[in-house]
């Protein structure tokens, strides 16, 4: 049975909803009820309105899709090896709720979609001789991130379509979303950070990028596009004004990541220091003839400091001399230990989010680092207990006697969950009137149930520290 259904978009040609019915005695009877449900459909315009296969709409999509060239080198990547070796060549009329859990499934599985097959992985493609590289395949889950990346990335692309009028509906929504990774910052100890110093200084230039890593939070990117003429030494001001992109062998200057400019305030060690290697640069300069501009890199390989440093080679820089050091870290949780150690000392979420260039007003702060909020909120009531004055004893007066306080075991998840929460709303992360995080975003980041993330926000009700009604979000009181 074959219908018309009107023009493709996509081919230009007419298209036809066609649906086979079985040959039988009863083949004329049923193929008039396909032929009016499938009329319905296209006089209700809930039938797909196109022949076109996933691969062709995903390159629509990514054609009017306007991102970062980052980005989308990141959304090509998880396309060319996970999307469209499976889904690719399917037909969007195809594709539902039940195929899509069936692919997030594949996935969380193995990265591979080996189905339990065993196999030879090789080291290369090309025709060589195996070594101790090419190895038995080992299953391999795909991560939370990017399972959560390829769903938010299918659901643009069919939210366009439904846009388009090339389906009537969202498939993506009638599945299931991967679950929302939960941050695990993993900055330096202390004596680890003393020993990358240490071992960074033994090169001027290298040891002043990773120190000024450290003790600013800038990203790799802002790093090698600073400028000379954006370090204020008098005011000890830094200005982060763009950022260095690479995209393979391709390198550009750009906007920051939250496309703002934001200003540092150095500490003095770090001026000296600062001082100090611009008299270096400029010596070396001058030793062979060359005079520094004004706005020439803060960090470069050039003589005359005309040009930036690569982000890659950078990383690849810091990740080996961590390796000899018998750390296995990168250099992103140099901007973890600078937050962190920030948060510990006492700056509030708000401080701490404008000087890493976070945007939302500190809620990337916040949900990152919640641990160290909820530590440095006990550290500074205990030192708050311990300067409190001594109740009066005599003098006509008795001091009340005090009950022994009761111990509390913040080990249960709900409590967690509250004491981040609660140092949140103290830290002025979270105002009086501020919605709280919903009861499903709290289980999703914490990883537990749902019933856990709700007796948390029982404990912050009962305590004062919010007002929750029935149907309604939470919020500060």
């Amino acid at each position: 049975m074959r219908v018309y259904a009107g023009i493709d978009p996509v081919t230009k040609r007419a298209h036809y909803l066609v649906e086979h019915v079985p040959a039988g005695p009863r083949a004329a009877g049923q193929a008039e009820k396909v032929r009016i449900r499938l009329l319905a459909q296209v006089d209700e315009k809930r039938n797909p309105r196109t022949n076109a296969t996933l691969n062709q709409l995903l390159d629509r999509y990514m054609s009017v899709l306007d991102i970062e060239a980052t980005t989308r080198d990141g959304y090509e990547r998880n396309l060319r090896n996970h999307v469209r070796p499976v889904l690719g060549d399917l037909p969007i009329s195809r594709i539902d709720g039940e195929l899509i859990d069936s692919f997030y499934a594949q996935l969380r599985s193995c990265r591979a979609r080996c189905r339990g097959r065993t196999y030879v992985e090789h080291r290369t493609k090309r025709h060589h001789q195996c070594d101790d590289r090419c190895r038995p395949h080992q299953c391999r889950p795909l991560s939370d991130a990017s399972r959560r990346h390829i769903h938010n990335l299918l659901s643009g692309a069919f939210g366009r379509a439904v846009r388009w009028r090339w389906v009537s509906t969202n498939p993506v929504h009638q599945a299931e979303a991967p679950s929302q990774p939960v941050p695990h910052p993993r900055p330096p100890s202390q004596p680890q950070a003393a020993r990358i110093a240490m071992e960074a200084w033994k090169d001027p230039d290298w040891g002043m990028f990773v120190w000024l890593a450290m003790t600013t939070g800038a990203r790799r990117g802002e790093l090698c596009a600073l400028r000379w003429d954006r370090l204020h030494l008098e005011s000890g001001v830094l200005e982060v004004r763009t950022s260095i992109a690479q995209s393979g062998r391709q390198i550009w200057e750009k906007d920051t990541k939250t496309h703002q400019q934001r200003r540092i305030v150095l500490d003095p060690q770090t001026l000296d220091l600062l001082r100090a290697y611009l008299r270096h640069c400029t010596q070396r300069a001058a030793s062979i003839g060359l005079e520094l501009p004004p706005d020439s890199y803060v960090f470069s390989l050039a003589p005359d400091a005309s040009t930036w440093l690569k982000p890659d080679t950078v990383t690849q820089r810091y990740t080996r001399m961590c390796a000899r050091l018998g750390f296995d870290m990168h250099i992103h949780q140099l901007r973890h230990y600078s937050a962190t150690e920030l948060i510990a000392g006492g700056v509030d979420i708000r401080t701490v989010a404008g000087r890493l260039g976070h945007g939302g007003g500190g809620t990337t702060t916040l949900r990152v680092y919640s641990a160290w909020v909820a530590e440095a909120d006990q550290r500074a009531a205990k030192s708050l207990g311990s300067r409190m004055p001594i109740l009066p004893s005599s003098s006509g007066f008795d001091a009340p006697e005090l009950p022994a306080p009761a111990t509390q075991d913040n080990t249960n998840p709900y409590q967690i969950i509250a004491a981040d929460l609660r140092a949140a709303i103290r830290c002025g992360a979270l105002r009086p009137g501020d919605p709280l995080p919903t009861i499903k975003q709290l289980a999703s980041q914490y990883g537990v149930a749902v019933s856990t993330a709700h007796r948390a926000i029982m404990e912050l009700t009962a305590a004062n520290d919010a007002v929750a009604s029935r149907g309604k979000r939470a919020i500060v009181r």
